[in-house]
């Protein structure tokens, strides 16, 4: 099995639903399609038989792998939660902010949607990169 290495690479975009799936895979893994259920379904409303097919598509996405452990399977992800992050972020900024992360920052703050936590982290890592 190929594992993609690029956030890009993969077949599709993840869904908010597939999300919530990689989410416990990411927390702990492997996984059986039935663990995946404890630990996500119900807090979704989802039965057992939704995660399975949850589970099916990201696997035809190559987002995770599926080892066969018996009857059943264990579910790993092949992409990683910083990747994801990191794709998700910039197609947010592309689409809303013509591809400007300052833009992002500048609606940010002129919502007052930062703490003064935020702006000192974001001093701070400012502060780090033009090292």
């Amino acid at each position: 099995m190929t594992i993609p290495t690029d956030p890009a690479q993969l077949s599709e975009r993840i869904s908010g639903a597939e999300q919530a799936v990689m989410e416990a895979l990411w927390t702990r893994a492997p996984l059986t399609a039935a663990e995946v259920a404890d630990a996500v379904g119900e807090e979704q409303g989802w039965s057992l038989a939704t995660v399975k097919t949850l589970l099916s598509r990201l696997v035809g996405k190559n987002a995770i792998a599926a080892e066969p452990d018996g009857r059943r399977f264990l579910y790993s992800p092949l992409l990683a939660r910083a990747d994801f992050v990191g794709q998700e972020s910039r197609r947010l900024v592309d689409r809303l902010f013509g591809g400007r992360a300052a833009s992002l920052v500048a609606h940010l703050a002129e919502a007052e949607a930062l703490t003064e936590r935020d702006l000192a982290e974001i001093e701070t890592l400012l502060k780090e990169l033009r090292k």
